[in-house]
C-alpha cells in the first residue's frame, strides 16, 4: 500500500491509497452522480458539476451541517470529483471557523490535483476561485477503483492535469504518457502514475503552501487561459480538463512568441493533449477582448497586469509577470 504525508504550515495531510468507509458521526458531502451508491450514508448531495461550485450551494450545504448538528469535531468528508472537493473543503474550513476533513477523491483530476495541497473554494460570476482558502485534509483516501466508473470524457479531463506535471516537472513522465500503450482505467500503471503526480504536488506545495513565492503558480500552467475559457462559456462547454488543455496549448505558444521556451514546444505540448484526446483549440478564444479582460482578473495577477505560468522546456515552467499584451493579442488572433 502506498502511503505520503504532506507536511504543511498549516497541517499534516496523510495520503493514503485505500478505500474508504464513512464512520458514526462522518458526515458525507457528494454529488448527484454518486449519491445513490452513498444512500446508505444520509449524504448531503449538490447537483453535479461545476455549476454547483458557488455560493447558493455553499450556504445550502451549511445549513445543512447546521441542521443535522454538526459539531467543531464533526469529520466532513468529501467524496466525488474537484467540485466536490473545493465546495466541501470550503465548508469545512469556515463552519464553525473550521471542522475536520477527509477527501475522497473519485476522478483522476481530483487524485492527482485538488484534492492535495488544500486550496478550496468557490467560483462567482466574476470569475473562477474568487472566493476561498487554503484548508488542507486531514486524510486523502485514493482508491483508483473509483476510476472503472469515471466516463471516458472525465477519465481524459483527469489526463490533463496529469500532462500537466510532465510539461512543468517531469519531461520523463511526457515521454511516458505518450508511449503506446497509453495509459486507461484498466492499466496497471495507473496508480504508480498518480503517486507520482502526487509527489510532485506534495514538492511544490511544501516549498510554497499560501502562494507567497511564486514557485506553486507552477501548477497554473495552462490555467490563465483556461479558466477564462471556462468563465466566458459559464462552465457549461467543457469541462475543466479539456478548458486547461486548450490552456496550455495556448499559453505554450505564448512562451514561443515571449521567447521564454524555444520555438517548437508548443508543437509538443499540442501532440501530447492530442495524443490523449483532449482539445487545444476553441472559437472561444476568438473573443479576444473579454479573453483578456477576464485574465487580467486571475489571481495571478499582482496589478491588474497579464501574469501566467509559462514553459520554459520540457520539465520546467516559472511565473511571468507583466506579459505584453501586444505579444497575447496576437497569439490569440492566430485562432
Amino acid at each position: 500500500m502506498i502511503e505520503m504525508i504532506v507536511s504543511l504550515q498549516s497541517g499534516e495531510t496523510k495520503i493514503k491509497f485505500e478505500r474508504f468507509s464513512p464512520g458514526e458521526g462522518d458526515i458525507v458531502v457528494t454529488d448527484s452522480n454518486l449519491s445513490g451508491t452513498l444512500q446508505e450514508h444520509n449524504p448531503i448531495v449538490v447537483p453535479a458539476g461545476e455549476a454547483s461550485k458557488n455560493l447558493r450551494c455553499y450556504e445550502d450545504i451549511l445549513n445543512q451541517l447546521a441542521a443535522k448538528g454538526a459539531k467543531r469535531k464533526t469529520n466532513l468528508v468529501a467524496i466525488g470529483g474537484g467540485v466536490i472537493g473545493d465546495l466541501a473543503g470550503f465548508v469545512a474550513a469556515t463552519y464553525m471557523r473550521g471542522i475536520p476533513l477527509t477527501q475522497v477523491p473519485t476522478t483522476l483530476l481530483a487524485m492527482v490535483d485538488s484534492s492535495v495541497g488544500g486550496k478550496v473554494g468557490v467560483d462567482t460570476d466574476h470569475g473562477k476561485n474568487l472566493v476561498g482558502a487554503f484548508y488542507p485534509a486531514r486524510e486523502v483516501f485514493v482508491d483508483v477503483e473509483w476510476l472503472k466508473t469515471l466516463p471516458k470524457r472525465q477519465w481524459k479531463c483527469g489526463m490533463a492535469e496529469v500532462i500537466k506535471y510532465g510539461f512543468i516537472m517531469d519531461s520523463d513522465l511526457v515521454n511516458h504518457l505518450d508511449s503506446a500503450p497509453l495509459l486507461n482505467t484498466e492499466d496497471s500503471r495507473v496508480e504508480e502514475t498518480i503517486s507520482r503526480c502526487i509527489q510532485h504536488k506534495k514538492q511544490v506545495v511544501e516549498a510554497d503552501e499560501f502562494e507567497t513565492t511564486g514557485y506553486r503558480a507552477i501548477l497554473n500552467f495552462g490555467h490563465t487561459v483556461g479558466h477564462a475559457i471556462e468563465k466566458l462559456t459559464h462552465y457549461e462547454t467543457y469541462t475543466h480538463g479539456e478548458a486547461i488543455a486548450i490552456g496550455m496549448a495556448v499559453e505554450a505558444k505564448i512562451g514561443e512568441k515571449l521567447g521564454i521556451c524555444a520555438s517548437g514546444l508548443s508543437e509538443k505540448v499540442i501532440h501530447s493533449l492530442k495524443v490523449h484526446g483532449l482539445p487545444t483549440d476553441s472559437e472561444t478564444i476568438q473573443d479576444v477582448e473579454n479573453i483578456i479582460q477576464s485574465m487580467r482578473g486571475d489571481k495571478k495577477s499582482v496589478r491588474g497586469e497579464l501574469s501566467m505560468s509559462l514553459l520554459s522546456d520540457v520539465g520546467s515552467c516559472k511565473l511571468v509577470h507583466d506579459i505584453p499584451e501586444a505579444a497575447v493579442r496576437e497569439v490569440l488572433s492566430e485562432y
